[in-house]
């Protein structure tokens, strides 16, 4: 079995700054795809930030600019950078992880339980 767990939400206010991270653990053959998303109260599950095991990125368009996404492969972790909060951002922020638990197994998606950031004005 594999396990996300995700840190560093919290109160921030607008202007601010957080750092969230993320660490997969357990029967862990390779990741490749790591990321972030969103969901804010009333509102779809949106795309925040997602990296590959290269590095490559990809925003979504309301933190462009503003977010960085980062990954340790050797710790199997992933963090987000959150710079410039607005109090738009609040929501909760769940991480996601592509894994293979076999070498020749099926790579399926795994998520975290989420972490709350609330930005106040």
């Amino acid at each position: 079995q594999v396990q996300l767990v995700e840190s560093g939400g919290g109160l921030v206010q607008a202007g601010g700054s957080l750092r969230l991270s993320c660490a997969a653990s357990g029967s862990i053959f390779s990741i490749s795809g790591m990321g972030w998303f969103r969901q804010a109260p009333g509102k779809q599950r949106e795309l925040v930030a997602g990296i590959t095991a290269g590095g490559t990125t990809n925003y979504g368009d309301v933190v462009k600019g503003r977010f960085t996404v980062s990954r340790d492969n050797a710790k199997n972790t992933v963090y987000l950078q959150m710079n410039s909060l607005k109090p738009d951002d609040t929501a909760v922020y769940y991480c996601t992880a592509a894994v293979k638990t076999q070498r020749w197994g099926a790579q399926r998606d795994y998520w975290g339980q989420g972490t709350q950031v609330t930005v106040s004005s």
